[in-house]
């Protein structure tokens, strides 16, 4: 079962779906976070799911946090942008059929607000620490990709992986059969277990930004990153336990090497 429980209801015109859920470096979560907090966009839903990991987290020795993912919207300030709405969230699904159900919940959910065309945030794991990442995408329709190369965007993930794990790439594919069109944006990072990537993060907003035609302030991010470190830290850490209990109850081996090369 998955659940949108909304709080408002926004009339939005011709919005954009902005999607930065957990994955390789954190950089659609952190990139999306961050646009959120700068543009003061308000939350009107949030999603829970049985396809999450079954916990709560602790908040202070007491607190109750369910993992939920977020739904906010932003209406346009200028001439040429348009109105917004960006999803992130504690988690993704911890298994393929939910990965299908949730991203379905989410389209039927957009689709209601007018939504026909998508951004998705992930992270192309390369292994070594990059000085200078690039953005490398993905399009859901082949002309997108002369239309946003302009914005520094390299559309060679194929050759680099030809593939994409999780949200960023199911958003496109099952938006694509409704008629939306999208684009996967993939940050380089290391890829290394719980090392959230700034620099990473840094540079796809800054494409992403240029697309959408608003000017926000980067020079808080590497402070709201370590702000937001410990507790993606502590999802992380539970996750990680919690899959390696749910291996143990399965008699089925944690495929520790696997997990690393997750993107998106």
């Amino acid at each position: 079962m998955t659940v949108i429980k909304v709080f408002e209801r926004p009339k939005l015109k011709n919005p954009i779906l902005i999607e930065g859920l957990p994955g390789v470096g954190n950089i659609g979560r952190v990139a999306v976070g961050y646009l959120i907090e700068e543009l003061g966009a308000k939350k009107f839903a949030q999603l829970y799911s049985e396809h999450f990991f079954p916990f709560v987290m602790l908040h202070e020795n007491y607190q109750i946090h369910l993992l939920k993912n977020e739904f906010y919207y932003w209406k346009a300030k200028k001439p040429g942008q348009r109105d917004l709405i960006l999803l992130i969230g504690d988690c993704q699904s911890l298994s393929t059929h939910g990965h299908y159900e949730i991203i379905e919940t989410i389209l039927n959910f957009v689709e209601k607000f007018g939504v026909k065309e998508m951004f998705t945030i992930g992270g192309l794991a390369t292994g070594e620490i990059e000085d200078k990442p690039k953005v490398l995408g993905a399009v859901s329709h082949k002309e997108l990709a002369k239309k946003y190369g302009k914005f520094g965007i390299d559309f060679s993930a194929g050759e680099r992986v030809g593939y994409i794990v999780g949200a960023s790439g199911l958003f496109l594919g099952l938006g694509k059969e409704r008629g939306m069109k999208g684009v996967c944006m993939l940050g380089e990072t290391s890829g290394f277990p719980i090392v959230t990537d700034p620099k990473a993060a840094d540079v796809v907003l800054e494409a992403l930004t240029k697309i959408l035609k608003i000017k926000i302030d980067t020079t808080k991010l590497d402070k709201r990153v370590a702000e937001m470190e410990k507790f993606i830290k502590k999802v992380e850490d539970l996750q990680r336990k919690a899959l390696t209990q749910i291996s143990k109850e399965e008699k089925a081996p944690v495929k520790g090497k696997e997990q690393l090369r997750y993107i998106g």
